[in-house]
């Protein structure tokens, strides 16, 4: 048995997430986790909401709630829509925590201790309307490298460059629209990434199987002008983690913060602790302490190609220059943009569906199937209501719901709900376990190897396999004349029903258990081998008939979904 840490890169605490997100880190994070449980592996899934910084600070003053309310409601929000699309997260944590609190500090005070913390006395934009210095997202402003007119005082939406506010052109405060602005000095702490760039370009040039995507990023930032630059880890901010060397203050930096993307990752190691403080396992260490068992675990991380540098190059540098025995990522899943219907999805903009939006429309299956088989991995994708409904009518309704469907209600006419006895299989059924076989194979590697749309592909080939042996076969037609003989090829259909109840679980959830609940199947473990697979329900095994798996959506509904949510959110 494999051990698996499996992380998603923690969404911003302001409001709920897009689709866009969603099939960026989470869902397709769930599908491996989902995936490596059903093989029997050891799996620590773990996200959170990340809660400091300035989304959260202006979305509590949008919401005119204090921002540590704001949070907390909008954290239990997250975690409740996380569970209707059915992200089996063990834990679903918080960076507001004590736990990452402790640890933040922790890491900045070895840090210092290393030689790899200086303060610097910069200058930083200040807002005379506001009274207050503006970090990151509190400025807005032209990109100096793409021209975007939407730059944030982190980094560039559109090109991805991590970028200082006093870069931006033409700046001006997200809080008051001001442009009333100047340049004043304050006292920072920077990390001596600079100190790590051979470090962590060998690391970095070590991992041959990673994504294109994600390499060509990470080089990128690595080699661009003068390559690997320190970076402020503080900022002026009322809401965060206080500046502390581990548990002792930190001269001349009361009152600052530290940066939300130092805190952040770190996150994903304190949710652990979080894990074990809330009951629901024990001994984090050994996920994430190379000392205390970890070295035989692989860590994937998933995320869209934006978290990419601070996951490539900043975080790794906090691990690697603690010089402590913390767990590396192994594997960096990386995806582009899901667009919406000719733009982009954006949370802070209003446009495109959101999670919870998604939900009142259809079950989670019907987007978790679609989003999936559409990831984003080799480019951008786009998202369009008339896709949406040509490929849930025909991947889940005419495919693998009217599949069993159509077996269940042919048997119950025919036979009874039990599955029939017939003959042994014969050659039809032989070439068909030979075609499951070798599809099965192609969809266990693409699963393995994190290739989501090619996985999907497979997965939907394994249906079709299925309605084509009906179709050749046609029992509906062999009973007329041998109905011991159809009784075979119905009792294969069902054997297949509970198979792809098995094989489907980590894509649709909720309809593999519907479908295994119908065939009153007790075993769901991944098959060994098919041949085995399809002999599971013997005769005499009771089943039901289930209710319709997958509905077709209409044309009207369709038509009143793309008015509804034509790009801005109510």
């Amino acid at each position: 048995m494999a051990r698996h840490l499996i992380t998603s890169a923690i969404p911003y605490i302001n409001g709920i997430k897009h689709l866009g997100n969603l099939v960026g880190s989470q869902l397709p994070a769930d599908l491996f986790a989902r995936y490596m449980r059903a093989r029997g592996n050891e799996v620590l899934f773990l996200c959170a909401t990340d809660e400091h910084g300035t989304p959260a600070e202006l979305a509590a003053a949008k919401a005119g709630k204090p921002v540590a309310d704001y949070c907390a409601e909008m954290h239990h929000v997250q975690a409740e829509i996380a569970k209707g699309f059915n992200l089996s997260f063990d834990h679903f944590g918080r960076s507001s925590s004590p736990q990452n609190h402790a640890l933040t500090q922790a890491f900045a005070g070895r840090l210092a201790d290393m030689g790899l913390i200086r303060e610097v006395v910069e200058e930083q934009v200040y807002s005379n309307a506001d009274g207050r210095f503006l970090p990151d997202r509190y400025i807005e402003g032209t990109c100096p490298n793409c021209g975007f007119d939407s730059a944030r005082g982190d980094q560039c939406d559109n090109c991805t460059k991590q970028l200082d506010p006093t870069d931006l052109i033409d700046a001006r405060s997200t809080i008051s629209g001001s442009t009333d602005l100047e340049v004043r000095e304050t006292k920072h702490l920077y990390l001596r990434q600079s100190e790590l760039k051979d470090d962590i370009a060998t690391w970095i040039g070590s991992k041959h199987d990673w994504p294109l995507l994600t390499t060509s990023i990470a080089k990128k930032w690595l080699t661009d002008g003068d390559g690997l630059q320190d970076r402020g880890i503080t900022r002026d901010l009322d809401w965060g983690i206080p500046v502390k060397k581990g548990a002792d203050d930190w001269p001349g930096m009361e009152g600052k913060v530290f940066y939300v993307w130092f805190d952040a990752p770190i996150e994903y190691i304190a949710s652990a602790q979080e894990w074990v403080d809330a009951g629901k396992g024990t001994d984090w260490e050994r996920w994430w302490r190379t000392d205390k068992g970890a070295d035989d675990v692989t860590y994937t991380q998933f995320m869209g190609k934006d978290n990419v540098p601070f996951h490539t190059l900043s975080f790794p540098a906090t691990i690697l220059g603690s010089q402590e025995p913390w767990k590396l990522v192994d594997y960096i899943k990386s995806f582009n943009y899901l667009n919406y219907d000719g733009g982009q999805f954006s949370t802070s903009r209003g446009r495109g569906v959101f999670m919870d939006q998604a939900l009142d429309i259809l079950p989670s299956d019907y987007w978790r199937w679609w989003l999936l088989s559409h990831a984003p991995e080799s480019s951008d994708a786009e998202f369009t209501w008339e896709n949406f409904q040509t490929d849930v009518n025909k991947d889940l309704a005419d495919v693998l719901g009217n599949f069993v469907s159509r077996i269940t209600k042919f048997c119950r006419s025919k036979f009874s709900e039990a599955v029939p006895e017939g003959p042994d299989y014969g050659p039809a059924e032989d070439a068909l376990i030979a075609d499951l076989t070798t599809k099965l194979a192609e969809y266990e590697t693409h699963m393995a190897a994190m290739e989501v749309r090619k996985s999907a592909a497979d997965l939907r080939a394994i249906w079709v396999l299925g309605n084509e042996y009906l179709q050749s076969v046609a029992p509906w037609t062999t009973f007329k004349t041998d109905p011991d003989q159809a009784a075979m090829q119905v009792r294969m259909g069902l054997n297949l029903c509970r198979l792809y109840g098995v094989l489907s679980s980590p894509f649709i959830p909720d309809a593999s258990a519907e479908i295994l609940a119908a065939m009153g199947a007790s075993d769901a473990t991944w098959p060994d081998d098919i041949a085995s697979a399809v002999t599971v329900l013997q005769a005499g095994h009771a089943f039901t008939v289930p209710e319709i798996t997958f509905r077709k959506i209409t044309d009207d509904e369709r038509t009143q979904w793309a008015e509804k949510f034509a790009g801005t959110r109510d």
